[in-house]
């Protein structure tokens, strides 16, 4: 399909919907598939890899799936605002959840940035901005490469889109393995809380269905569908504020094309002047949080398909000799932090727990981190997710900032003082957790 009509999205959403419903159908059939917790969006972005026109060519897939996952997390950073706490705390425990979070993410794109500067430039001429492909896809996901991706394509650069995306790929299939594997370790070792034997798990978390008694509500409903579906006035609203996201990044493009901001970006910032002011008004009563998670949870898992179905194989051949070496030592070296300062920080807390469920972020996404910690602390007794939906509300502008600048950075010359700065900002949250005694001997 070289003539793009509104035909041609009709096909593609199509097209995907058929194979996540097949990804689905395998996760509730086939026994591998449950025992390995493989995500339909994921097994769907396989197919659609493999199937599409970058690969076989069998399904009349279009070649705007890389452009579907820029506007999609487009949305997705729209819905932030609405679905995290609405109260902030201020206790021991949501600050050194914050630090271990946030220094975590700093240190991962400082790494990944400076060992492709350092190391694979100068062996392979990848480029100065080769190595944050892996943060962009480890800690944000697909999500975060896609948007990465955009940035630096509209710098002309269109390998970045591809290069994150694997490392995107690379990242969730590792977070599923690598954290079953670690489940099993820390049932053996003693290590998990509330969980004493892999064999266990309730048979919901292998199939992904839901008996009647454990299904919940997508939502309530906050006006009469008479005038207007609620969901349709939940879509209507976000999809508002992320026009609004893209009309702002246009404006900013005519006064300033250097700066080029990506549009989610200006989407989040839309989005929590939306919230202000519809807390100033009284009108957030009438948004729905989990219906707007819901909204976001769609788009999250359309975004992966079309995502992993937009990689070019092209560029991953030709860049997989570099591209092993930074996404494997990437790994080693968040897991290794993962469960050395978990430790540290969390020990006697549910360290092992907290360890868990933030590999699961910081490689695949935050619904990966959620599906391990349900497996070893299925009633949520840790207070992980409390922590971490607090102290989200201070790590997300500096990773908002991160992917903003990032791009920015690197086309203009300034990639090695950015990652600097990331590297030295770890490093001032790490001395203050040990000034603050937050450290266990």
């Amino acid at each position: 399909m070289n003539d793009f009509s509104p035909w041609t999205l009709f096909t593609d959403t199509g097209l995907i919907a058929l194979l996540l419903l097949t990804g689905k159908l395998l996760r509730t059939k086939v026994r591998l598939v449950q025992r390995l917790f493989i995500p339909p969006s994921l097994m769907a972005g396989f197919m659609g890899l493999a199937l599409g026109p970058n690969g076989l060519g069998w399904l009349p897939l279009s070649h705007q799936l890389g452009t579907y996952a820029g506007i999609l997390i487009a949305f997705i950073f729209s819905c932030l605002p609405f679905t995290g706490s609405r109260q902030a705390g201020k206790n021991k425990g949501i600050l050194k959840m914050w630090a271990y979070s946030q220094t975590g993410m700093l240190w991962q794109w400082a790494f990944g940035g400076l060992l492709g500067i350092w190391l694979l430039d100068r062996i392979w001429q990848t480029g100065t901005a080769f190595g944050i492909a892996m943060p962009s896809g480890f800690c944000g996901g697909h999500g975060t490469a896609a948007a990465i991706g955009e940035a630096f394509a509209r710098f002309g650069d269109t390998d970045m889109l591809t290069l994150a995306m694997t490392a995107a790929t690379v990242g969730i299939v590792a977070s599923v393995f690598i954290g079953l594997g670690l489940i099993k370790w820390g049932t053996r070792r003693g290590h998990t809380s509330f969980l004493s034997d892999f064999s266990q798990l309730p048979e919901e978390l292998r199939t992904g269905l839901l008996p009647p008694e454990k299904r919940e509500s997508l939502g309530d409903g906050s006006c009469s569908s008479i005038s207007m579906d609620p969901l349709t006035l939940h879509f209507a609203f976000i999809a508002l504020i992320a026009l609004g996201g893209y009309g702002i990044s246009q404006l900013v493009a005519v006064g300033l094309p250097q700066l080029q901001l990506p549009v989610f970006s200006c989407a989040f910032v839309v989005g929590i002047l939306a919230k202000w002011l519809c807390t100033r008004s009284k009108t957030i009563d009438y948004l729905s949080p989990t219906a707007i998670g819901h909204l976001s949870g769609t788009f999250t898992d359309l975004l992966v398909a079309f995502g992993i179905s937009a990689i070019r194989l092209e560029v991953v051949l030709q860049y997989w000799q570099p591209l092993a070496v930074l996404l494997l030592s990437g790994l080693a070296v968040t897991l290794l932090y993962v469960l050395m300062v978990s430790r540290l920080l969390f020990k006697g807390e549910y360290w092992f727990e907290k360890a868990l469920f933030t590999w699961g972020w910081y490689t695949g996404t935050m619904a990966m981190g959620i599906a391990l910690l349900r497996v070893v602390d299925p009633k949520m007794r840790s207070r992980c997710l409390e922590d971490y939906a607090l102290a989200y509300l201070i790590i997300a502008p500096v990773e908002i900032a991160l992917i903003t600048f990032a791009p920015v950075a690197f086309v203009h010359g300034y990639g090695l003082h950015f990652l600097s700065a990331a590297l030295g900002l770890g490093l001032l949250l790490m001395a203050l957790a040990y000034g603050k005694g937050w450290f266990k001997q």
